[in-house]
């Protein structure tokens, strides 16, 4: 990546985060990142693909984190509780202004826009990725699990920038010890039967 792609994607991401993407406008951007317009549009053609880097970049942040996690040689339960962790260490970070794809989402809901289609990739992963790692408890219900996760996870997220986040968090990782020790219907049967 050159010199002046980091800057724009560092001055955008921090701008995009801090005061909402529409907020921003490519001169501003350009101002700040102390580039030309050319600059600028010789490495994202429109804002659009500005924001998608963005996104991008967020994205790519959150699954070298969970690889991290996985990398520990760690039980499924544990890796959800470190990637479970890492999403309350966000919350409770200075200046924690919420979801970067949720944000992004509510200010580009048309799911043919590019923006929206990053986001919507990234949920998707993430749903998937907590699936399999629901999977491997082997619990009966994994992708229930996982979506209720994922919702667990937005809520706290949402809640956290809105209010004091550390009972957010506190509320949070309880509901996803839930998670990790909840029984199916048909597993509590099992047990009655056994």
């Amino acid at each position: 990546m050159s010199e002046a792609r980091s800057r724009l994607l560092s001055t955008a991401t921090g701008l995009f985060y801090v005061e909402g993407i529409r907020a921003v406008g490519v001169d501003r951007v350009i101002a700040e990142a102390q580039v030309t317009r050319a600059t600028l549009y010789r490495h994202f053609p429109s804002k659009d693909d500005l924001i998608v880097a963005y996104l991008t970049e967020a994205d790519d942040a959150i699954r070298a984190r969970l690889n991290a996690a996985r990398a520990q040689d760690a039980s499924p339960a544990d890796i959800i509780r470190a990637v479970s962790r890492s999403i309350a260490d966000d919350i409770q970070s200075p200046g924690f202004r919420g979801c970067a794809f949720l944000n992004a989402a509510a200010e580009y809901p048309d799911p043919a826009f590019a923006v929206h289609q990053a986001v919507l990739k990234h949920r998707q992963w993430f749903l998937w990725t907590m699936a399999e790692l629901f999977t491997g408890l082997g619990k009966i219900d994994p992708e229930p699990a996982a979506r209720h996760f994922v919702m667990l996870r937005d809520g706290a997220m949402a809640a956290g920038c809105l209010t004091d986040p550390k009972p957010v968090c506190e509320t949070f990782l309880r509901g996803v010890e839930g998670l990790l020790t909840y029984r199916s219907r048909e597993e509590q049967g099992q047990k009655a039967l056994g």
